[in-house]
């Protein structure tokens, strides 16, 4: 089972008005942002464990951070270096084009916060994924990836 993960939404709540409890505050430079302002991210050290803990699976970075994500937030939660979905510049299709594409017919689940921010080409997505284990855990940004969500993985990657 592959299981996808994006970064701003599920891992960095970055909706939150406040910390959300659980998560540390981390400071970013990043090539091409503001050198006088770093990047701030909430991020939860525990997410890291919980989701290598959570069953048999790939993890797969499906994020614009691309591999940035294994340089800077992976290790920022304890994950190791993770295959990477290249999502810059997805175009309408958004992620649903390069996931599918690294996906093919093996079973997933993806965690992320912008599902229904493409609704034809998530349908579009789903069509082509008849008859293949595919579940879309949204998250919502304010609040980041919870237990709830991690408990819907968990039964996945146990099913």
């Amino acid at each position: 089972m592959l299981v996808f993960l994006d970064v701003d939404g599920p891992l960095n709540p970055f909706a939150a008005e406040e910390k959300p409890p659980g998560f540390v505050e981390h400071r970013f430079r990043l090539r091409g942002w503001s050198r006088k302002h770093p990047l701030r991210m909430w991020l939860n050290p525990g997410h890291g464990a919980a989701l290598l803990d959570a069953g048999p699976a790939q993890l797969v970075w499906a994020t614009t951070w691309n591999h940035q994500a294994n340089t800077l937030v992976g290790p920022a939660i304890g994950l190791p270096p993770l295959a990477v979905v290249d999502c810059a510049d997805t175009g309408a299709s958004w992620k649903y084009g390069p996931v599918a594409a690294f996906a093919g017919r093996r079973p997933l689940v993806w965690l992320d916060d912008d599902f229904d921010v493409y609704p034809a080409a998530r349908e579009e997505f789903l069509a082509g994924r008849e008859g293949v284990v595919t579940e879309l855990i949204a998250v919502d940004p304010r609040r980041g990836m919870g237990e709830e969500h991690l408990a819907v993985l968990r039964e996945c990657l146990r099913g």
